[in-house]
């Protein structure tokens, strides 16, 4: 499982007073500690103004980097501008590692960010959604799909490089909407089998009591699907034992080796 981490988002409180005040050791501690929990992807979101978004973008790139070199940062903005200075910052310290999230069916996306993504060699992130919207069932994001991919790949994108998300709804608005997600990842595992199949699997709580155990049953049963990514806190314990749970009954987890190495280093289970 390919975890993105989640957490460095200027849309929430405390990052973005982060950002205003250049605390770096804010961010760094954001960056190491997921880094550290399982996310060597780490997404990166200045949320910001668009005037200031290129250069606030390219400070948090620069704190994430100084703080897990290794990961792979992933550029999450729809702001051309502050794509490809963002770009520009990343491919200096690793251009072989980089991701972009993300290309919709959207023309302006189209037009702004996969180019870019093209350029650089990215890997990306790819949304079933486009200028009309969501589709509501999985044959017509289905439709999305394919002309992204189709479009990726005529810019030299292998399918490797995608990561292709159905968009996970709320069962809040639609009780169908878990599986439609579910219908619609293995439709991809089925006609993108080189490609990855990731998503904001939490977004299928919102508004929901008890959020956390619907997460935990989801994320099993996205699993089991063909998911193989996932955008979330890589620091929460009880879903990253629901996801080695999960790999070890699939047959993921040779001899069980992720799941006792991550119970023996009280990675999961009762906080020590």
């Amino acid at each position: 499982m390919i975890i993105i981490g989640e957490k460095i988002n200027g849309t929430r409180k405390m990052v973005a007073q982060a950002i205003a005040s250049r605390n770096e050791d804010f961010i760094k501690e954001l960056a190491l500690n997921q880094f550290k929990a399982g996310a060597f992807h780490l997404d990166v979101n200045a949320g910001t103004l668009p005037a200031k978004e290129p250069e606030d973008l390219v400070w948090l790139i620069e704190q994430t980097h100084k703080a897990a070199p290794e990961a792979i940062i992933c550029l999450d903005s729809a702001n051309p501008e502050a794509l490809s200075a963002g770009l520009e910052k990343v491919s200096s310290y690793n251009p072989s590692k980089i991701m972009v999230n993300s290309l919709s069916g959207e023309k302006a996306r189209v037009e702004g960010v996969l180019p870019l993504a093209a350029k650089y060699k990215t890997e990306l992130i790819v949304l079933a959604l486009d200028d009309k919207g969501i589709p509501p069932e999985t044959p017509g994001r289905m439709e999305i799909i394919r002309h992204l991919v189709g479009l990726c790949r005529d810019q030299g994108l292998n399918d490797s490089d995608l990561y292709i998300d159905p968009l996970v709804m709320t069962i809040s608005t639609n009780s169908r909407a878990g599986l439609i997600t579910l219908d619609t990842i293995k439709a991809i595992r089925e006609e993108f089998p080189e490609a990855h199949v990731t998503c904001g699997h939490s977004n299928i709580s919102f508004g929901m009591p008890l959020r956390s155990v619907i997460n935990q049953n989801f994320m099993a049963l996205t699993l089991y699907a063909g998911l193989d990514s996932a955008i979330t806190d890589p620091e929460n314990r009880d879903l990253r034992a629901a996801i080695l749970a999960t790999e070890a009954l699939l047959g993921q987890d040779r001899h069980n080796q992720k799941y006792n190495k991550a119970f023996r280093a009280k990675l999961i289970g009762p906080p020590a």
